[in-house]
């Protein structure tokens, strides 16, 4: 049995207790066995190095050095690494490698909660299969991201909010490589009523599956 462990934590805001509730039924589902930690301090864990799967869910917040360190090689060498809007892609401002290996960070959200359109750039990818481009409301985030990313679905601003960032175009939806492991991340998912849309529930959990070892 493929082995997931989900760590929660940080900002109330984002729900992250009941997203992990969400993620963590979402994976039994899917066959995993699922252990859930709310503390970073599992990430300091040599057992981590043995799952299939971890999936963040810490807005800022802080990770300690060697907690981070070994987080890193563990993706590195092959554990799957999964997780979507500030749970994964605001988790700790201040640690570049983290970044670096997510693939991106939060910058901003102009208008908060607002109507946008998700716009799918790879529907021949198995994580967008039958999903066309749709209407979603949430943040829409504005996010410094790698090159290097896979990107499976973009937003475009309209610049009503930011009249300098009209027209930009930003992904929304990524897969990439970190050493042997997959990374997925999806910016959807606000708060935890979103996972309601059928859309973003289903990005998710493929995109988790995908991710997985």
């Amino acid at each position: 049995m493929r082995e997931a462990l989900i760590v929660w934590g940080g900002w109330e805001g984002h729900e992250p207790r009941q997203g992990a509730e969400v993620v963590g039924a979402m994976l039994e589902a899917s066959g995993f066995h699922v252990r859930t930690e709310n503390t970073t301090a599992a990430f300091a864990d040599p057992a981590i190095h043995d799952l299939s799967l971890i999936v963040p869910i810490v807005t800022m917040s802080t990770i300690a050095k060697e907690e981070l360190a070994n987080l890193s090689e563990a993706v590195k060498g092959g554990v799957g690494l999964g997780g979507y809007h500030g749970g994964m892609g605001d988790s700790f401002r201040n640690e570049p490698l983290y970044q670096f290996m997510v693939g991106g960070q939060w910058v901003a959200h102009p208008g908060d909660i607002i109507d946008y359109r998700v716009d799918v750039t790879r529907p021949d990818d198995p994580v967008m299969a039958g999903i066309a481009s749709f209407a979603y409301r949430s943040e829409q985030y504005y996010m410094h991201v790698d090159p290097a990313n896979e990107v499976l679905a973009t937003t475009t601003f309209s610049g009503d909010h930011a009249a300098w960032i009209d027209g930009a175009v930003m992904p929304v939806v990524w897969k990439k490589r970190y050493g042997k492991g997959r990374v997925f991340y999806s910016a959807l998912g606000h708060v935890a009523s979103e996972f309601a849309v059928p859309q973003m529930r289903t990005i998710l959990e493929r995109g988790l599956n995908w991710a997985a070892r």
